[in-house]
């Protein structure tokens, strides 16, 4: 048992009876009135977020997670399956635990999040950043745009789809933000 002091984001609690790790937390001290803990709680099988109010004195319950990684084999109709670089153990995973997809390629290193004590996977979290190169990109013609911000859609080597300014071509390699599936820069070759 933990108190609300011990809030962190990141930390993992159970809560009804489903386990959710904080994404946010704000202590608040009313003028009048006890203290109490707003929270942003994201759901660990499914992903949702919910706004939760803890009142003070409220006893939570942590749970202990680890971050494993894990080398991304290949996808079937069962999921996305996975291998641990340490044991070369095997392990599928569902596709609704994998956020991304799409975005991942064969090779790459992912982290899984295991939690401890019954050994199961709870996410799986792809590197903050990737690089992926350009398999079409429709090209861009000089003066056709009214701001310098104009983007073109463009599908990299995973089969995902990014938007890019105008001046990425068919063939360079890019550098992806995996948090919010956006251009970061053009990588050097």
């Amino acid at each position: 048992m933990a108190s609300l002091a011990d809030f962190r984001n990141g930390l993992c609690i159970e809560f009804n009876d489903q386990i959710f790790q904080i994404v946010s937390f704000q202590h608040v001290k009313p003028g009048k009135g006890p203290a109490f803990v707003r929270t942003k709680l994201k759901n660990m099988k499914t992903g949702k977020v919910i706004d939760n109010t803890f009142s003070g004195g409220t006893k939570i319950t942590t749970v202990r997670v680890e971050r494993r990684p894990y080398q991304y084999l290949y996808q079937d109709e069962t999921g996305y399956n996975f291998m641990n670089a340490e044991t070369f153990e095997q392990v599928n995973i569902e596709a609704v635990m994998v956020e991304n997809a799409d975005l991942m390629k064969e090779g790459m290193t992912v982290e899984i999040t295991y939690h401890t004590e019954t050994e199961t996977p709870l996410t799986v979290d792809l590197p903050p950043f990737i690089e992926l190169e350009i398999t079409y990109a429709e090209p861009s013609e000089r003066g056709n745009t009214a701001s310098s911000t104009a983007l073109k859609a463009v599908t990299v080597e995973s089969g995902a789809t990014i938007m890019v300014p105008l001046f990425i071509n068919q063939g360079d390699v890019i550098k992806v933000d995996t948090r919010d599936r956006s251009y970061s820069e053009r990588v050097k070759k």
